[in-house]
């Protein structure tokens, strides 16, 4: 009886070519020839039902590192569940913006015809460096100049959008330009901003162990870029926030 219930609970994990699940998803993004760096996106390469699956996957090999680690998973109550907890974190939530498509964000006319600046945040995130996969936790604020022709989103919709990009392993540099990106794509603003200020457990928690160390960054696109009247309002405003 045993032993059918764990052969079974070891093939829910596979597909039926008897394959582990996360090389069959891997097997579609290179048929596709698409990448899938710790901070893309797959989601279109996962079907319905298999998140569920991939956590089992992940939850097993978690539990091969905690026994490497020579932690006694079976008699120790705190990490009797620990690698299922971890995998259910990793994959729903730390790095569920790589599993989920991007939020739907509305668009709506620009019928005021609005062309003042505008600025949204502190928008609280948190995410993981990606050489490490300790935190960085911290706060983004946006600054958009639209135009009469733009479109406009709802101010809920930055923050969803912020948190799919930053939810995945990802160095600072690369998620402020991304989240730029897509603001431009879909706004088509005259001038896009972004500012980052967080803190890195890489160099907290680890390696140097300064606590007191912060990374600030900021891509300015289109008119903040070209007008330096513009970045200083944006800077002064969220300076003053």
């Amino acid at each position: 009886m045993t032993a059918k219930s764990t052969d079974k609970k070891s093939t829910s994990k596979k597909d039926e070519s008897g394959l582990p699940l996360s090389v069959v998803i891997r097997r579609r993004i290179e048929a596709q020839k698409a990448r899938f760096h710790a901070n893309d996106n797959i989601a279109a390469f996962i079907k319905p039902g298999e998140l569920e699956r991939l956590v089992d996957e992940v939850s097993e090999k978690m539990q091969a590192v905690l026994e490497s680690l020579v932690i006694d998973t079976k008699n120790d109550h705190n990490t009797r569940n620990t690698s299922q907890r971890v995998a259910k974190m990793y994959v729903q939530e730390v790095f569920n913006g790589r599993y989920v498509e991007q939020p739907t964000l509305t668009k709506f006319p620009n019928v005021s015809r609005l062309n003042e600046l505008m600025i949204i945040g502190p928008i609280t995130v948190r995410s993981a460096c990606s050489h490490h996969l300790c935190p960085i936790m911290g706060r983004i604020w946006i600054g958009v100049l639209p135009s009469k022709e733009s479109a406009l989103i709802g101010l809920s919709k930055y923050s969803r959008l912020t948190e799919w990009v930053m939810c995945r392993p990802q160095i600072q540099e690369e998620a402020v330009v991304e989240l730029a990106d897509m603001l431009e794509k879909k706004i088509k603003p005259i001038g896009v901003a972004v500012v980052m200020d967080a803190d890195h457990f890489c160099m907290q928690w680890r390696g140097v162990k300064d606590r007191d160390s912060k990374m600030i960054n900021s891509v300015m696109r289109g008119a903040f870029l070209k007008d330096s009247n513009l970045r200083r309002e944006f800077l002064a405003l969220i300076d003053r926030k």
